[in-house]
């Protein structure tokens, strides 16, 4: 999959098909409250700061998360 203009790639959620899988990047031209960009399949994208991205990744490393895999 092609990176959107300007982002630096950093995953890729799946990987294993060539349907747009979700993807985590970094745009270092986007202001630092939107400078991490999550897309998704649909074509849509979150952005959110560093901070924001780090309590995500926390709470996942804690299982918080673990019932939305479940869902």
């Amino acid at each position: 999959m092609t990176e959107p203009h300007g982002l630096k790639p950093v995953a890729t959620f799946c990987g294993n098909c060539d349907c747009g899988c979700p993807q985590l990047f970094v745009d270092p031209q986007a202001p630092a409250e939107r400078r991490v960009v999550l897309t998704d399949d649909f074509g849509q994208r979150v952005q959110m700061s560093a901070d924001q991205f780090s309590s995500l990744i926390d709470d996942a490393k804690q299982g918080r998360l673990d019932g939305v895999a479940l869902a």
